[in-house]
């Protein structure tokens, strides 16, 4: 009976791994682990939300690196067109994604994920009491903008084109960041900007919100580029921003959900 046990058990192992064998070689054992370097040219509204998602998305699949590129969404559109190597696309309007998809194209739909809101970022305190846009065209106030062609700057002109306002600016910055940096540093007195920038700036600004930017939300699409060089990859990150989890730290940081 002893004997009779042992070849019993032998028998169940040796039938064990076979039936192990058999998944590897099936890749039935599950699919294999995540691997390379996601790249991501994302708009720069993005930057502090996606650095996290990144940072999260590496420490569930180790092995991986994200790399950013972010800046004016209409100049990462120029540059994917122009042949820069990326796997993912994430923009702050339709329309910069649409200079991609119309030329490139796309390795799937691009995807709504995220909408954002402009508010009016001023020096801590609002010393210039401002509380609308038609405050901002009082005489001597220093007020940067986000240039027509970037998103941000697309928007804020249609908030003032539904106020009637003519406003002419100490600057046009190349993406949000810039915009608000001036104010950060005392360089302008005030900037329209996203009101998820304001919030990442703390107490280096203070926001204001005004009417007419609920007319001016910009919608945020994402999508894997055509001929990616880490498909896979990118796929799992995409997913990651569009989850539960991705859309809380997004939420959190004062972004609209789609």
């Amino acid at each position: 009976m002893r004997i009779a046990g042992a070849g019993a058990a032998a028998l169940l192992a040796l039938s064990a791994c076979s039936s192990a064998s058999g998944d590897a070689a099936t890749g039935a054992s599950g699919p294999p682990e995540l691997s390379g370097t996601v790249t991501v040219f994302a708009a720069a509204s993005l930057e502090e939300s996606f650095e996290t998602l990144g940072a999260e998305f590496e420490r569930q699949h180790p092995g991986t690196e994200v790399s950013f590129n972010f800046g004016g969404s209409d100049s990462l559109a120029a540059g994917i067109t122009n042949g820069a190597p990326a796997d993912v696309f994430a923009a702050a309007s339709p329309k910069t994604m649409a200079v991609v998809t119309d030329q490139d194209g796309t390795a799937g739909r691009p995807v709504t994920f995220v909408r954002n809101q402009l508010q009016i970022a001023t020096l801590p305190g609002n010393p210039d009491r401002i509380s609308s846009l038609q405050d901002l065209t009082e005489p001597g106030l220093k007020v940067v903008l986000c240039d027509k062609e970037v998103p941000c700057g697309a928007a804020a002109q249609k908030a003032l084109d539904a106020a009637g306002l003519d406003l002419e600016p100490v600057s046009y910055e190349q993406d949000v960041k810039g915009a608000l940096t001036k104010v950060e540093l005392k360089e302008a007195d005030a900037a329209v900007v996203y009101r998820t920038d304001v919030r990442a700036a703390g107490d280096k600004v203070e926001g204001v919100d005004f009417p007419e930017s609920a007319g001016a939300v910009n919608d945020y699409p994402i999508a894997l580029l055509k001929d990616a060089p880490h498909a896979r990859a990118a796929k799992a990150f995409i997913a990651l921003v569009r989850s539960a989890e991705g859309q809380k730290v997004l939420t959190d940081a004062g972004f609209l959900e789609p």
